[in-house]
């Protein structure tokens, strides 16, 4: 009998998509002196300059490529979103689905009605008509499923984290890596195909910040990760997060995202990680804490500090990074910077609004302005209808599959992630330091 998919769903309150969403903060901007301005979504100067973002008549969006026939392995929450916002391109039809369980399948089968369904992955696989995979299993099942997928021809697309162990993970790179440069490999780090992450990526790395000192980045979300069930082995296969053996736990499924950006951003891989955590709220027999904290230290000094908890959801999501001459916030699709009072002026403040609150006075970074200001719509104000960055990430992938072209995550960005990940989560169930050698990130 071929192995079966569990549904990828630990809890009816949660899903990878509430990773990518936060809740209003114009509060806590007020008080920071946040200022909604708009930035041109176009690479700074040299000295960070940027022009007055302006209509432009000639504006094209990019052609739609031909349709990407796809599949989807996993359908709990994670891949019932995936179904959804597929459903958002137009070139990116949902030809088969597959779970092993079969209520799964029924309610993804209500947004995918034209798709075909399988219990066995395998047998969807050697499905002719499929020509790109989204695997949105659990992560300990990643390894199987994605080596067959890539060796059945298939197009993969492989949600974060690439897998649950160092051995699986580099089992995987090593496949993708083998691949025809036509076959596309992509690795579900979707903060990477976001154009929000990638138009602040471009402040940060044009040294607008300054010396670059620390980072933080958070998730705070009151929820239990729990799912119940009236079998005994269907419960246990829901609450694959709650366990050691089939869990990377909160730094590692969901911290994941926000230390790659910092790796992604310092362009650099961690040396060293310190971590801790515990079971503060839910004592329920799980085995994964649902508080942690973790020191993420990279080559000079540089540390992120990572915390997460499920026992309570004040103030959120969000990631900073803190230089000697600014700080920038990123939170939602929405990102901030936030000038120190003895930074040295830059072109684009010659056309910032500025609204002053106490001593501080944050500036709007806002993507995709040239679109928005097409759109005859003001880049400050439709911020909040930016797409989430799982779309940008599948579109991306289609695009791919039709150009031929490398994703900004493929199988050496998803690897690093991994190793990261894996090492993190060690930290934190051991309460202490763990260090990283270059060998460990290779290939």
């Amino acid at each position: 009998m071929n192995p079966i998919v569990p549904s990828d769903s630990p809890s009816p309150d949660f899903n990878r998509r509430d990773f990518f969403k936060a809740g209003s903060i114009a509060t806590m901007m007020a008080a920071l002196g946040g200022i909604p301005i708009h930035a041109e979504d176009a690479k700074p100067a040299a000295d960070g300059s940027l022009p007055v973002p302006k209509a432009d008549p000639n504006y094209k969006e990019k052609p739609v490529g031909p349709p990407v026939k796809i599949g989807v392995i996993g359908l709990g929450a994670q891949g019932r979103d995936v179904i959804a916002q597929l459903g958002r391109l137009p070139n990116a039809p949902v030809v088969a689905i597959c779970d092993n369980y079969k209520s799964s399948i029924k309610r993804a089968s209500e947004a995918a009605p034209a798709a075909k369904s399988y219990e066995d992955y395998k047998a969807l696989l050697a499905d002719p008509d499929v020509k790109g995979v989204i695997i949105a299993t659990p992560t300990h099942l990643h390894r199987e499923i994605a080596l067959a997928a890539m060796a059945a021809g298939k197009h993969v697309y492989l949600e974060a984290p690439m897998a649950g162990s160092i051995d699986d993970a580099r089992a995987i790179a090593k496949a993708a890596s083998a691949l025809p440069a036509k076959q596309i490999f992509q690795v579900g780090h979707a903060f990477r195909a976001n154009p929000q992450h990638h138009h602040v990526f471009k402040f940060f790395r044009t040294g607008a910040c300054g010396h670059t000192a620390s980072a933080s980045a958070q998730y705070n979300k009151k929820q239990s990760w729990r799912r119940a069930s009236p079998n005994p082995d269907r419960e246990k296969a829901l609450n694959w997060r709650l366990f050691r053996e089939t869990s990377l736990g909160l730094a590692g499924e969901i911290g994941i995202h926000a230390i790659d950006t910092a790796s992604w951003y310092l362009d650099a891989l961690p040396v060293s990680i310190t971590g801790f955590g515990g079971i503060q709220q839910w004592q329920d027999g799980r085995e994964v804490e649902d508080t942690v904290h973790a020191v993420v230290e990279y080559p000079g000094g540089v540390r992120l500090h990572y915390s997460a908890t499920l026992a309570s959801g004040f103030q959120g999501e969000h990631q900073i990074f803190h230089g000697s001459d600014a700080a920038i916030l990123i939170r939602d699709n929405k990102g901030w910077m936030f000038k120190e009072v003895d930074a040295p002026l830059l072109g684009w403040e010659v056309y910032a609004r500025k609204d002053d609150f106490l001593s501080d006075s944050g500036i709007a970074l806002v993507a995709n302005a040239t679109k928005i200001l097409a759109q005859g719509k003001k880049p400050a104000e439709a911020a909040s209808d930016t797409d989430s960055p799982l779309k940008y990430a599948l579109e991306k992938f289609v695009e791919h599959v039709n150009e031929g072209t490398k994703p900004d995550c493929g199988w050496k960005e998803g690897f690093e992630a991994a190793v990261t990940a894996v090492k993190v989560n060690e930290a934190i169930v051991k309460n202490g330091k763990v260090t990283l050698e270059k060998s460990e990130f290779a290939v």
